[in-house]
């Protein structure tokens, strides 16, 4: 019972924040009449997609519970290359991907090795954020600690569904964003 409370969390949670998210670039960018009309129409789209969609799965993709320590790997590895090269996001988490890519080939028997080119294209979704956000390494390494909690108690959710990774990286930024504000507010 506890473990559903959890996940319902977790879903609602991460529906809150991309309806959140969703208003805010629309208010940001968008001043017109209809705006509020386009906000209502993606909310309730969001929403439906929630809802009707078979995000819940009995089988655990993430067998072991140490494929997430590899998320701040990533997300360290495309901060530098980001930001220290100067190579952009886009390029930093596409060499991060490719590179991971490989691992699995290193032992294909391995299904601990599998389960690591996804945890370190997690973390390269971190490592993309803004400096103007993401402004430290240990912005980094928190976030990370939050997208690693956030797939291990949604192992089974959303499975199937595109952009699991880059929703669980958002939502932990988010979350580290608010919390660094509130403890580093100037």
């Amino acid at each position: 019972m506890a473990k559903k409370k959890v996940r319902t969390f977790i879903i609602l949670l991460t529906l809150l924040i991309q309806l959140l998210f969703l208003f805010a670039i629309f208010i940001e960018k968008f001043q017109s009449i209809y705006t509020p009309i386009i906000i209502i129409v993606l909310s309730l789209l969001v929403l439906v997609s929630y809802v009707k969609a078979p995000i819940h799965h009995r089988t655990n993709l993430y067998e072991h519970r140490l494929i997430v320590i590899w998320i701040p790997a990533g997300a360290l590895i495309c901060y530098l290359l980001n930001h220290i090269c100067h190579l952009g996001p886009v390029i930093s988490a596409g060499i991060v991907g490719t590179v991971a890519s490989f691992i699995p080939s290193i032992n294909k028997q391995s299904k601990y090795l599998k389960q690591l080119p996804g945890m370190f294209y997690c973390g390269a979704f971190i490592g993309m954020t803004s400096l103007s956000i993401a402004y430290s390494f240990y912005f980094v390494l928190a976030a990370s600690f939050f997208a690693g909690v956030l797939l291990l108690v949604s192992k089974s959710l959303f499975n199937g569904l595109g952009g699991k990774l880059g929703t669980v990286a958002f939502t932990a930024v988010t979350i580290t964003s608010f919390i660094f504000f509130l403890l580093f507010k100037k």
